[in-house]
């Protein structure tokens, strides 16, 4: 049997943790310069707030509707979810973490246990380490036990939290009842295409032949197939897949139309994707760069550009990649016009243990004893401790938060403190 767990509206539910006045009160969460809604509370669903909407929009609203603001806290969510991951680990040797707040379980050799039993425990156990409310689907393949997880959530008062499907019957309610947008791996496209077809629910399309799923679709599709009929296509992921591109983009909060600005400007980008690319344990062979001028000044000239400049060997070396990035700028720079926007992708990317050295380029290691003693200090001392020489040793960007809460689990000056007035009397 598979089984996932699913923390419960995660983001939502990490601030409520440490701000328990916030309990079946609706709350959003908002994207970096909190410019919209990336999550929500069950109560602001019921209120109408859709997954996505503007801030500047909505923001009476909020107001009107009591709804309250949080800026997205990415440490202190990275943090929660590593103690929840913990926590689930020690069910099974067989565990992959899916997302930041799911993971999947694999009990073999559990024949004898009382597996929904055991998924109360799970949520028992998480909810008083952590604070964090979860859900858990059990089946006999990953795509059933998701649908079992969001039948779990769904009927919560009746389920507790815990779903089990553990016998056809159970098995085919469940894919009548899901949408065939909703089964895991369908998306958006292939929803659209099988609803064309007739194809409405995860039902349907187990019954649709192998050949028309093979000529319309792709084999994915088809082990999608099996694993709903119950047979386990879809195999545990025993590693986080690394990501395969890496981005740093960010508008500015003024024009910029001077070179040496939007040196500065890329040059940190550049080195912000270098240390999530160290982070990983990946190098990459090429470096992308634009920029944008500012679209809503239609007086104004506008002008849109990238380069791409392909490196001369892979590396994950700050100091290397911001030069070539200033390079690829160069090569796209243009006087006069008013800059808003700028950004930096990392594309190729390989495990840095297995590069591909280069004959001609004996030093492709130089930097390696420096970049790793730059982390140690940022990890220690905090980002932005060192810096380049082309980057502004006296300014620091900082995303727009206005609606920060503190970062109890991470930061020391930002834990919870208690105060303790009470008398003691003799």
């Amino acid at each position: 049997m598979f089984a996932l767990v699913d923390c419960n509206n995660f983001y939502a539910s990490c601030e409520r943790v440490f701000q328990p006045q916030w309990e079946n009160k609706p709350i959003v969460i908002l994207s970096n310069n909190d410019g919209c809604v990336i999550a929500r509370s069950n109560e602001a669903k019921v209120l109408g707030v859709p997954m996505g909407a503007p801030t500047f929009k909505y923001k009476e609203e909020f107001k009107r509707k009591n709804i309250k603001m949080f800026s997205s806290n990415y440490p202190l969510y990275g943090d929660m979810s590593s103690r929840v991951m913990q926590i689930l680990e020690k069910y099974s040797p067989n565990f992959e973490i899916y997302s930041i707040d799911e993971a999947f379980l694999r009990f073999d050799g559990f024949d004898y246990f009382n597996l929904e039993a055991t998924g109360y425990k799970m949520r028992k156990q998480v909810r008083k380490w952590t604070g964090i409310p979860v859900s858990v689907g059990f089946a006999p393949t990953k795509s059933l036990a998701k649908i079992a997880n969001k039948i779990a959530k769904k009927f919560s008062s009746k389920t507790q939290g815990v779903c089990m499907i553990d016998n056809d019957e159970k098995r085919i309610k469940a894919l009548k009842w899901t949408a065939i947008r909703d089964v895991w791996g369908i998306g958006r496209q292939h929803g659209r295409r099988l609803e064309a077809q007739g194809i409405r629910t995860a039902y349907d399309f187990t019954n649709l032949p192998d050949s028309w799923i093979k000529k319309h679709m792709s084999v994915l599709e088809l082990r999608l197939k099996k694993d709903l009929l119950g047979l386990p296509y879809i195999k545990l992921e025993k590693t986080v897949p690394s990501k395969k591109s890496i981005t740093t983009t960010r508008s500015f909060k003024n024009n910029h139309s001077k070179f040496h600005e939007l040196e500065e400007r890329i040059s940190t980008y550049a080195n912000s994707c270098a240390e999530k690319l160290r982070k990983q344990g990946s190098a990459c062979s090429a470096v992308m760069i634009f920029i944008h001028s500012n679209s809503h000044q239609k007086n104004k000239e506008q002008y849109r550009n990238s380069s791409v400049v392909t490196l001369p060997y892979a590396t994950d070396s700050s100091v290397t990649i911001c030069k070539h990035a200033v390079a690829g700028l160069k090569g796209i720079f243009r006087n006069g016009i008013d800059y808003k926007k700028a950004g930096v992708l990392l594309l190729g990317l390989v495990p840095s243990k297995e590069r591909q050295l280069n004959l001609f380029q004996p030093n492709i290691n130089k930097h390696d004893s420096l970049m790793k003693a730059i982390d140690k200090i940022h990890l220690r001392f905090g980002p932005h401790q060192i810096k380049l020489g082309n980057q502004d040793l006296n300014s620091t960007w900082n995303m727009r938060q206005e609606h920060l809460s503190k970062r109890y689990t991470t930061e020391l000056k930002e834990v919870i403190t208690v105060n303790n007035k009470s008398e003691i009397i003799l």
